[in-house]
């Protein structure tokens, strides 16, 4: 007797991927190169010809092969490698966890695919101005960043307190995590 298909749970599917190991990526250099007809939109979805990629488990395949090159994107195989387009950056943002407080503070986020990062000296985290928009970003792997949705700038907006900028002068806003400060708004 077959069972019944579940609907679809975000937090099912994390849960899945988190924790495992990445392919090697940075190991393979394919002679074959390539152009392929794959899209991620500004808001995270993985779009082929046009059309989104409607299954997770084939998005977080081709997540997990997705390697950097400058400004160029590629799914990468032992034999060949894929050029795709990424409109801003491959990964979303979308949940936050506190732990500690003040200086001790530790921010760890799950992106889109499931992976889980601390904001730290190799998870960066960095704010721009586009418009009257602020965008947050962090260092997820290999140069490649994850844009924190709304919530979880709010959540970390919650969190800002006064502190120095490493390089530039004045008084910033910003938050603590692993004992680094990451300034976000100048006052």
């Amino acid at each position: 007797m077959n069972e019944p298909e579940l609907p679809y749970s975000l937090m099912s599917e994390l849960g899945k991927v988190q924790g495992s190991e990445l392919p090697p990526v940075h190991l393979w250099q394919p002679e074959v190169e390539r152009d392929i007809d794959i899209l991620i939109s500004r808001d995270g979805v993985w779009n082929y010809l046009g059309s989104p990629i409607k299954r997770p488990r084939l998005v977080r395949l081709f997540a997990s092969v997705l390697r950097r090159e400058g400004d160029d994107y590629y799914l990468v195989t032992p034999v060949e490698k894929c050029r795709i387009t990424v409109e801003d950056v491959p990964f979303q943002v979308l949940l936050m966890d506190v732990a500690g407080e003040g200086e001790s503070t530790c921010l760890q986020l799950t992106t889109d695919m499931g992976e889980v990062v601390s904001i730290d000296h190799e998870h960066p985290l960095r704010i721009i101005q586009d418009g009257d928009e602020w965008i947050p970003y962090v260092v997820i792997r290999d140069g490649m960043e994850g844009r924190l949705n709304r919530n979880v700038y709010y959540q970390l907006a919650d969190l800002m307190v006064p502190g120095k900028h490493p390089t530039a002068s004045g008084e910033w806003l910003g938050v603590w995590s692993h004992e680094n400060f990451f300034p976000m708004l100048q006052t």
